[in-house]
């Protein structure tokens, strides 16, 4: 937050209701006239391909543990097929 805002919000605490009120009025009235820019939404199929295979064919499980625990993530080791045949 901006060191101006913090003071405006320190200010608006010491009006009476009244003034804050007006104070709410006069900002949304200036941003009715105002035309905000939003980001613009992004389509889920712009991340199509960017971390092509990512998990090696590792089970999902498996690579969540992997990265918690930060061990490398090579495609499963032995020790990993063992525990899936368990």
């Amino acid at each position: 937050m901006s060191k101006e805002l913090n003071e405006i919000k320190t200010l608006a605490n010491k009006l009476t209701p009244e003034e804050q009120l007006d104070l709410i009025a006069y900002l949304t009235q200036r941003l009715q006239r105002c035309e905000i820019k939003r980001k613009p939404s992004r389509n889920i199929m712009e991340f199509i391909g960017i971390a092509p295979n990512l998990m090696g064919g590792m089970d999902a499980q498996e690579y969540v543990r992997r990265i918690r625990s930060g061990e490398p993530l090579e495609p499963e080791s032995e020790e990993v097929q063992s525990r899936k045949e368990e």
